[in-house]
């Protein structure tokens, strides 16, 4: 068992497979996804990986967090969650997990708040039916009904489906399939909906019900930056070559200024 990963979603598209078909997908954003802190069954009694997502002011987070971050040496995240793992899951502090985590063809499963609703009543909050349209109906017509029974037991059960609160609630989506991704761009593209309005935060996991490809990178796909050296190292050369152009330029011109003087004589 491996870890997920944070991300966010942007929005749907949709991409045309071979053949001309097109397929709805939803746009995944991994910004910055790093390895926060390490739960290890010695000290918390489980194996866990802490991510952290985006990037939060530093204005605007508590002292608390800022020594939490600090000690893996990483930027203030706006999102943190945590993934359970295998005792050879761990990733070191502060690594990058790169979109490349999750393979093209991988079934997954994601995690996110659906849309709030607000208050709804029962026939759109649980389907009901609602009461007869004319006869016999007044003013009642998408009522829930009777909720209760007689004397005994005297009251309504807990749980009862009512009207209330629906939607921005938590849930996963299972059995969703990776259609392509871009570490570069560090893009995900998920076939068909994932919970969550825009810009909301989602959980990405492998599948329970599923097995996990064997490509699939293990214990993650880790994000590997360019070092400042090698990148100044192409100018060095640049650089050295062309002082020595300069050196082998001015020794020539030294030998060919005495010739000239004794061809004048």
């Amino acid at each position: 068992m491996r870890s997920g990963l944070i991300a966010k979603k942007v929005g749907m598209t949709r991409v045309f497979a071979e053949g001309g078909k097109h397929v709805p997908v939803t746009v995944l954003h991994v910004d910055g996804t790093q390895v926060v802190a390490h739960k290890t069954v010695e000290k918390d009694g489980y194996n866990a990986l802490q991510l952290g997502a985006g990037t939060a002011k530093v204005k605007r987070t508590t002292q608390p967090m800022r020594g939490h971050f600090a000690k893996a040496n990483v930027e203030p995240k706006v999102k943190i969650a945590e993934f359970r793992i295998a005792e050879d899951g761990f990733i070191d502090l502060g690594a990058e997990i790169s979109a490349d985590h999750f393979v093209p063809g991988q079934i997954v499963d994601i995690t996110g708040t659906s849309k709030g609703k607000g208050f709804a009543g029962a026939m759109k909050r649980w389907n009901f039916g609602g009461l007869r349209a004319s006869h016999g109906v007044s003013i009642s017509h998408r009522s829930h009904g009777s909720t209760g029974q007689c004397q005994d037991p005297g009251k309504v059960f807990k749980g009862k489906k009512m009207a209330g609160h629906y939607g921005d609630a938590r849930i996963t989506e299972q059995n969703l399939e990776i259609v392509s991704t871009d570490a570069e761009e560090g893009i995900i593209l998920v076939k068909g909906a994932v919970p969550g309005a825009k810009n909301g935060w989602v959980l990405v996991n492998d599948a329970v019900k599923k097995e996990r490809p064997s490509d699939a990178p293990y214990p993650g796909a880790i994000k590997k930056d360019v070092a400042p050296e090698a990148e100044a190292e192409p100018e060095v050369v640049a650089e050295e070559q062309a002082a020595e152009d300069a050196v082998v330029q001015e020794a020539e011109a030294k030998v060919e200024e005495p010739a000239s003087e004794e061809n004048k004589e």
